[in-house]
């Protein structure tokens, strides 16, 4: 890269290095095994048998938290057609957000059918002394998923998708350009940004630096905000008795060097060249 810059130095504008797409997994540290839906039903809840029943009702809840919550806040919600790229069908509404000033919060939500894992519930065939014992197994099944379409103050548009079924799995999408811009705006500092690429700005060396904060602490206080306010529900007894926070982990995580050309000339020849060494 560092010749790279050499060769074309001429023709460059501007060039930075930043984290790019991020995919985040959230998982329930205390109900990702089937001894702790166990535990916490049994014991926390005082509920002796585990049903489908007593799991689907969580189900219910949240799934009427969510209808509520978009009714209350006015929030557009529909079911994901099949073949409909989300990202390119929520813009109209992220454009209204960004018009508004100090805006933020969920935008859309999208209802999805996909698989996901949840827990299998069986009874032993053969007696148990306890007649009330159930066996809890992993499985992967179709059901509902929320898309939750969300325009932060700090790290700009992102998506939080939370399964309706126990162990309620959640995923992250997030742009390290998007945090970039928050910054920017925040310090007042003028810039052209075109999709995901900062084609010009006044402070370049600030531009660095705020691609440079994007960090673990940054990204988990906002996570956790948002999945403390839009995932399933929990009494504050139920958390006392239980570690209920989420346990993140990098599904995907791309971190670029973007060249920024004066003109197009230079890189319709690079692209030519390197068609033909490709050949």
């Amino acid at each position: 890269m560092e010749r790279f810059i050499q060769l074309f130095a001429d023709f460059l504008s501007l060039v930075y290095p930043c984290f790019d797409r991020i995919v985040i997994n959230g998982y329930l540290s205390g109900l990702s095994r089937p001894e702790q839906v166990v535990y916490f039903f049994r014991h926390v809840l005082g509920i002796p048998v585990v049903s489908k029943e007593i799991l689907s009702q969580r189900t219910n809840d949240y799934r009427d938290w969510v209808e509520a919550y978009a009714r209350n806040h006015k929030i557009p919600m529909e079911w994901a057609e099949k073949g409909t790229r989300k990202e390119d069908y929520v813009r109209l509404a992220l454009r209204r957000m960004e018009k508004k000033k100090n805006a933020y919060g969920v935008y859309f939500i999208f209802k999805s059918m996909e698989q996901g894992r949840t827990f299998r519930i069986s009874v032993p065939k053969f007696p148990t002394q306890d007649p009330n014992h159930r066996i809890l197994a992993h499985q992967r099944s179709r059901f509902t998923h929320y898309y939750f379409y969300i325009r932060d103050a700090v790290l700009g548009p992102i998506i939080v998708r939370v399964a309706s079924f126990f162990p309620f799995h959640a995923t992250y999408w997030l742009n390290g350009h998007s945090f970039i811009e928050q910054e920017l705006k925040r310090k007042q500092i003028g810039f052209r940004k075109n999709d995901n690429a900062f084609l010009a700005v006044d402070d370049v060396a600030e531009l660095q630096a705020a691609a440079d904060r994007l960090s673990a602490e940054i990204i988990g206080k906002q996570l956790d905000y948002w999945t403390f306010l839009l995932g399933p529900k929990f009494s504050k007894k139920e958390r006392s008795q239980m570690n209920l926070s989420r346990f993140y982990a990098i599904a995907q995580i791309e971190y670029c060097r973007n060249f920024i050309f004066k003109r197009h000339f230079p890189i319709h020849k690079i692209f030519e060249r390197s068609c033909e060494l490709g050949l």
